[in-house]
């Protein structure tokens, strides 16, 4: 059996450079294996499923993907206990060679410690660069046998899956007037820290041998090594799909114990986000004796248990918290109606750090405070755009404005408060006290930069995936791509010319044609460069994936607007 498609290595003038390689050819060739692992996963021929994985693991164009995906993502000059980093196109290039079983053993992991929410530490493991590539290789096989068989209300860390599909599907099953009352918060104690090795060897659908090294490797802290006896780490691109699989479950074998008929009889419902969860019950007697001996079992062979402290039995009038929500149900005349707002936890955490920002910045011109506020008050606005807000996002306003006129009148004194007012703070149609200045660029031409407004975001109900979705099923191709570019277009909303931009190119990149998403990232590309004369309008600018953008900067390449099919000619 061969490859499917032609590998990049067996081309004809195959690629010589990083910025040689046809990456649409690559991405073509790893999605035909990756399709036809899902198919034999469906139809429980695991032989042939465990076959084309191994060809997919050997194969050069995902040895390409893996040092593609591992080069570009967030950690990218965050090194591992060796300090070497990939970045330049001949280091890159190079290590696709060196991803390979043979001799291979990974090294120990960097320990890192980030703070969380409620004063503790978080450990996060970064492994080297080669481990990482590693990883990546083997999860692009791993991939699609963990979608098909993952639960269908699991939504952390899954391929076109987010926190606002869980919250969507916790409203269908709780907002109707015969919806369950009664609500099992479930958040499990380490998960991460704390899985059974010797399951997972035994559970995962991939090589475990690598798997088996790659648990063991240990870690590094203050230059001290220590064994890892449990838990798959933080930080490890394998760790989130392994943690998913610990847990997949929950809800089919529940349902499974307690007979199909039972459970919808008894309005069970599960829906989980990585390691939190929700499971609602008709009554407490049913989540208190039933359900969660029935999870504290089911977790026991994985090696975890239920945290005392969080998990806990609510009811729907009463409210619980999950994913920085609230969900209660309200009275509304004669009927109660569920309302979904940002929690107050929430709410207080977003404050207090836009409000560290404001306090570490008391000598910063007002233009670089309001570029530094901007992006954190859109992304939480439009976090909490699909449910009920309008009262946090006033709230948050206000208490920005407290916030920038203290720092406004520590700035000056002397000053008279009328005087501060008109030095920082504007009028704009009905809106007064405008945080907002004038920027004026290197050709003299002006504009307003004012902060954004949280309360000016409209509520846009958020359309959830549906549970079944597989994005490795050609049967839910369509669909993936209508969702895709409905999401990015919410998320662009506010970037009018970007989303032009997005739209004409039907979402897909001008050189390597494939789809630009939130986690590819994209560059805005100039197609006559500024330096030689170019300008900034709509007619010279197209939306390039950054290692594409790099590409042609390297190759002397030219795109045209404004069909992608066009695609590239040599300058």
């Amino acid at each position: 059996m061969k490859e499917h498609g032609p590998s990049v290595s067996a081309l004809p003038n195959g690629p010589q450079h990083w910025h040689d390689i046809d990456w649409c050819r690559v991405q073509r060739n790893v999605r035909g294996m990756q399709l036809r692992i899902a198919k034999a996963c469906r139809e429980n021929d695991w032989r042939r499923a465990k076959a084309l994985q191994r060809m997919l693991t050997r194969s050069r164009s995902a040895r390409l993907l893996a040092v593609r995906r591992v080069t570009e993502n967030q950690g990218k000059r965050t090194a591992g206990v060796d300090r070497v980093l990939w970045d330049t196109p001949d280091a890159k290039f190079a290590a696709t060679s060196r991803l390979g079983l043979r001799g291979y053993r990974p090294q120990p992991l960097r320990r890192v410690y980030i703070p969380k929410s409620n004063g503790k530490e978080r450990p996060l493991g970064i492994p080297t660069m080669l481990d990482r590539a590693m990883q990546a290789l083997h999860l692009l096989a791993l991939a699609p046998i963990a979608e098909t068989r993952a639960d269908p209300n699991s939504y952390g860390f899954r391929i076109e899956r987010s926190t606002h599909d869980a919250m969507g599907q916790l409203f269908v099953c709780l907002s109707k007037k015969v919806s369950p009352q009664w609500v099992l918060e479930g958040d499990i104690e380490g998960c991460f820290d704390n899985i059974n090795h010797d399951w997972l060897t035994s559970n995962v659908p991939m090589d475990r041998k690598v798997l088996q090294k790659w648990l063991k490797a240990g870690v590094v802290h203050k230059g001290q090594l220590s064994a890892t006896e449990a838990g798959t780490p933080q930080g490890g691109i394998i760790s989130p799909t392994l943690a998913n699989i610990a847990l997949d479950g929950i809800e089919s074998d529940l349902k499974k114990h307690l007979g199909k008929t039972r459970a919808k009889t008894l309005k069970i419902n599960v829906v989980r986000y990585a390691d939190d969860f929700v499971i609602t019950g008709a009554t407490r007697e049913v989540l208190e004796t039933e359900v969660r001996p029935w999870v504290e079992q089911f977790l026991a062979t994985r090696g975890l248990k239920l945290s005392p402290e969080k998990t806990r039995i609510t009811h729907i009038d009463e409210g619980f918290d999950f994913l920085g929500w609230n969900f209660r149900k309200y009275p509304a005349g004669n009927k109660r109606k569920l309302l979904i707002k940002p929690s107050k936890k929430n709410v207080k955490a977003f404050y207090r750090k836009a409000k560290e920002v404001i306090s570490d910045n008391k000598t910063a011109r007002q233009e670089n405070l309001i570029r530094l506020l901007n992006p954190m008050l859109q992304g939480w606005a439009l976090y909490h755009q699909p449910v009920v807000a309008k009262k946090a996002f006033s709230l948050i306003d206000h208490l920005v404005f407290r916030a920038l006129w203290r720092w406004a009148t520590r700035r000056h004194p002397r000053k008279g408060l009328s005087w501060i007012r008109k030095k920082y703070f504007r009028s704009d149609g009905l809106r007064n006290w405008v945080f907002a200045t004038t920027h004026v660029d290197e050709k003299g031409n002006k504009r307003n930069v004012e902060l954004f407004r949280t309360a000016g975001i409209d509520v846009v109900r958020h359309k959830k995936i549906k549970a079944e979705y597989n994005p490795f099923d050609p049967a839910d191709e369509q669909d993936g791509e209508k969702l895709r570019m409905a999401r990015m277009l919410n998320k662009l909303k506010y970037r009018k010319q970007i989303t032009r931009l997005f739209v004409e190119q039907k979402g897909l990149c001008v050189l390597c044609n494939l789809p630009i998403s939130k986690e590819t990232g994209w560059h805005d590309h100039h197609i006559v460069y500024r330096s030689q004369g170019g300008n900034d309008t709509l007619e010279n600018r197209v939306l390039l994936h950054p290692e594409c953008h790099q590409q042609l900067h390297a190759r002397g390449l030219k795109v045209s607007k404004p069909a992608p099919s066009r695609g590239l000619v040599k300058a």
